[in-house]
């Protein structure tokens, strides 16, 4: 950070991302009009809000006009790309057009964050309200609920647009970057919730410190084994066929053992989200129904069934992310029109067989190491009967170490970049 503060180009980038993040932390205050914020105080740890919270950088809670957050364009994004395989013949063959078909895929994107992002904003507004220890909305009425969700439907708009901002001009993805401020600007509130649940009433004081002692030696282990496997890496050995001298040069293609990064986690987790929203809106007619009770349990992550449906789409996006992060056909084809080849691999569809396989095989570990981080948070939490929102905890720790090594991964490359510049220049 300190040699990247020395270079003008790179110090507007962090400054900017940082006057961006500031301005979304300001917009997590401003509350809704015809809101009582203070209704949500007593459910403010519920799964539901924890999870939205985690998208919003505690704007639920607060009942803010960026209260939705980026969930709805991540569940936009995830349809968006489904719909690539195959489902819809337009969106594959925008895919396949570069950055003309991706600017389209975009705009669709958005298109549907805004129906998303309506029905969501409605959805918990009447939900909430609709509980009976809570009085949300001051004067519940149909153009009430329409104004509240044209409101929180800009809100989401307009972080979006601050998250492709930062893409643009800052530093990191956007997106993941207004999450992980989100979940960081958390963190002070949870380490007083800590200090004052374990000191007050506490008969003798080494048994805090000793709690806290452990808690923290637990989660820099954790820290450390995420980063471990975030970094990993798998070299395939990839040679160079110099066509003047007809000799080789030998060379390597890294591919992380974990492909996909912490995008499943997110995908999964707002997946979960949207049921849960839009469940609310059914919950004063149908709450004793059954349907709606079996429901209500299964896209609960505080659930056993919730827990496992958690897992299965962690495992699920893995997969489906890590072929979308690397190409085997595309990955096959530019070897083959660089002039090289993996080493006892035949060029062309047999490299696209040999990189499927082994995605596959990286997606296993990968799929196991999301899914084990993600769920002994939220076993713990169901098991020793610990606050909702610790059961989060594996998730958000995910979305920050992976987005932090991103960010370093990005400065030490614009560092390097530089040095070769200057070299050159010299």
């Amino acid at each position: 950070m300190k040699n990247a503060f020395a270079v003008k180009e790179i110090r507007q980038k962090i400054l900017f991302t940082l006057g961006i993040l500031i301005v979304f932390r300001i917009g997590t205050y401003i509350t809704v009009p015809g809101i009582n914020a203070k209704a949500l105080s007593s459910v403010a740890s519920s799964g539901l809000i924890s999870i939205l919270n985690t998208f919003s950088g505690g704007g639920l809670t607060n009942y803010s006009i960026l209260a939705m957050g980026v969930s709805p364009y991540i569940t936009a994004q995830i349809i968006v790309q489904l719909l690539q395989m195959d489902i819809v013949p337009r969106f594959v063959e925008w895919s396949k057009q570069g950055e003309v078909g991706r600017r389209k895929l975009n705009q669709w994107t958005r298109y549907l964050t805004i129906v998303l992002a309506f029905i969501q904003s409605v959805g918990i507004t009447a939900g909430f309200n609709y509980m009976s220890s809570l009085n949300l909305v001051n004067n519940p009425s149909p153009q009430t609920y329409v104004t509240i969700g044209v409101i929180l439907t800009g809100g989401t708009m307009f972080t979006v647009w601050l998250g492709d901002m930062i893409t643009d001009r800052g530093i990191g993805n956007g997106i993941s970057m207004i999450i992980m401020a989100g979940i960081v600007s958390r963190v002070p509130d949870g380490i007083r919730q800590v200090f004052v649940e374990e000191f007050q009433g506490a008969s003798q004081l080494w048994e805090p410190i000793l709690y806290v002692t452990v808690l923290l030696l637990i989660i820099l282990a954790i820290v450390t084994f995420v980063t471990y496997v975030q970094q990993a890496n798998y070299k395939i050995p990839i040679q160079y066929t110099r066509r003047v001298a007809g000799a080789t040069e030998s060379s390597y293609l890294p591919l992380k053992v974990n492909v996909a990064g912490v995008i499943p986690v997110i995908f999964a987790s707002s997946f979960i989200a949207t049921p849960q929203t839009i469940l609310l809106l059914f919950a004063q007619e149908y709450s004793e129904d059954k349907w709606y009770i079996i429901m209500s349990r299964v896209f609960n992550m505080q659930t056993i069934p919730g827990m496992i449906l958690y897992t299965i789409l962690i495992v699920v996006f893995t997969f489906f992310y890590a072929f979308v992060q690397v190409n085997p056909e595309k990955l096959a084809e530019n070897l083959q029109k660089q002039g090289s080849y993996i080493p006892s691999v035949w060029p062309g569809r047999e490299t696209q067989k040999y990189v499927s396989r082994l995605l596959m095989r990286l997606s296993v570990v990968g799929a196991l190491f999301l899914g084990l981080v993600s769920l002994i948070p939220l076993v713990a939490s169901a098991v020793w009967g610990l606050d909702e929102s610790i059961g989060l905890g594996g998730t958000s720790l995910l979305i920050v170490v992976g987005v932090t090594l991103e960010i370093m991964r990005q400065l030490n490359g614009m560092m390097m970049k530089r040095e070769y510049v200057g070299f050159i220049r010299k």
